[in-house]
C-alpha cells in the first residue's frame, strides 16, 4: 500500500490546489461526473451535494476520493483527461497524455508512476501566466469584481462575457446568493479564457459602453505589481 500511495493518490495530493482552482468553476458538473463512475459512496455523495461553497465541493469530493483507496483515484485522473472533461475545463490540458496506471500493474510499476508524477508536476507553473506573459486574473480579483456587478449579472454575462444562456440559467439554480451566481459566473468565464483570462482582458470587457460598470470597481485590475 504504500507503494501505491506514491502512484494515483500522490499524485492526486499534490495537484489538489490546482485542480480546486480550476473545477471549482463547475462543481456541480464535476460531482455528476464523478458519481456516475461511482467514485463517491452515497453518504459522500450526498455531503459533497449539500456543500454550498464550489471550492469547498470540490475539496471535500477530492477528498474522498483520495480516501476511497487507489482504485478511485484512478478513475479520478482517467475521468479528468476525458474529452467531456477536458472541454468544461480547458485548464486541466496538462493532464493530457499522462498514463494512468491500472490496479493490476503492480508494485513493479511504482518507479515508473512516481517519474511520471514528477514529470507532470513539472508541467504546472507555479505562478498561472497568460499567454502575453501577465498574470492570470485571481479569485481574489474575480470576488470583488463581483462584488460590483448588481442584478444585471446575467446581461453582462451574455453581452460582455459572451457565456452561454443555458450557462447562466445552470448557475442561477445552482446558487441561491447573488454573489454566489456572479462568482460563479465570473470563474466560468475564466476557465473558458484558459491562458488568455488576463486582469486586463476582464477589465476591458467590463469596460464596454453599454454595460460599463464603476471605474472605481473594476480599474483595479490594471494595477501592477
Amino acid at each position: 500500500m504504500a507503494e501505491r500511495l506514491t502512484g494515483e493518490i500522490q499524485l492526486l495530493r499534490r495537484l489538489k490546489p490546482e485542480l480546486i482552482n480550476i473545477l471549482s468553476a463547475d462543481a456541480d458538473f464535476l460531482l455528476q461526473h464523478t458519481d456516475s463512475r461511482c467514485l463517491l459512496s452515497s453518504l459522500n455523495y450526498q455531503q459533497v451535494k449539500s456543500l454550498h461553497v464550489p471550492s469547498e465541493k470540490v475539496r471535500d469530493l477530492l477528498d474522498h476520493v483520495i480516501q476511497r483507496g487507489p482504485e478511485a483515484a484512478q478513475g479520478l485522473l482517467q475521468l479528468l483527461q476525458e474529452n467531456v472533461m477536458q472541454d468544461t475545463f480547458p485548464m486541466l490540458d496538462f493532464l493530457k497524455g499522462m498514463q494512468v496506471s491500472t490496479p493490476s500493474t503492480g508494485e513493479k510499476e511504482a518507479p515508473r508512476k512516481r517519474k511520471e508524477a514528477s514529470e507532470l508536476e513539472e508541467t504546472i507553473p507555479s505562478k498561472q501566466i497568460c499567454k502575453n506573459g501577465s498574470r492570470l486574473v485571481t479569485e481574489k480579483q474575480l470576488m470583488i469584481v463581483a462584488r460590483g456587478i448588481g442584478r444585471s449579472w446575467r446581461e453582462i454575462g451574455r453581452l460582455a462575457l459572451d457565456i452561454p444562456a443555458v450557462k447562466l440559467e445552470q448557475i442561477e439554480e445552482d446558487h441561491s446568493l447573488h454573489m454566489e451566481r456572479v462568482f460563479a459566473m465570473l470563474r466560468y468565464w475564466r476557465t473558458r479564457q484558459k491562458e488568455n483570462a488576463s486582469p486586463a482582458l476582464l477589465h476591458s470587457l467590463l469596460s464596454a459602453e453599454d454595460w460599463a460598470l464603476p471605474p472605481e470597481s473594476i480599474d483595479f485590475l490594471l494595477e501592477t505589481g
